[in-house]
């Protein structure tokens, strides 16, 4: 099953398509802290560990959603 998985060629070698969007849920969820500083949000949200993981998977997913989803 794991040739399944969606490809993505980058300078000649395979990446796997879910490590694309873990690195754009990352930045992303880096990106938004300062936007959520700036709305001073951040106090009010939690343990900040918890919320940014949860930032970056949902991101990611997202990401998923947009690119690779075969429906």
């Amino acid at each position: 099953m794991a040739g399944c998985d969606p490809v993505i060629d980058v300078a000649g070698a395979n990446f796997p398509a879910w490590l694309l969007c873990l690195l754009v849920g990352a930045m992303l969820a880096g990106i938004m802290r300062p936007v959520l500083i700036f709305a001073r949000l951040d106090p009010y949200l939690g343990p900040a560990p918890l919320i940014y993981a949860s930032l970056a998977i949902m991101f990611a997913l997202i990401a998923w959603l947009m690119f690779f989803n075969r429906i």
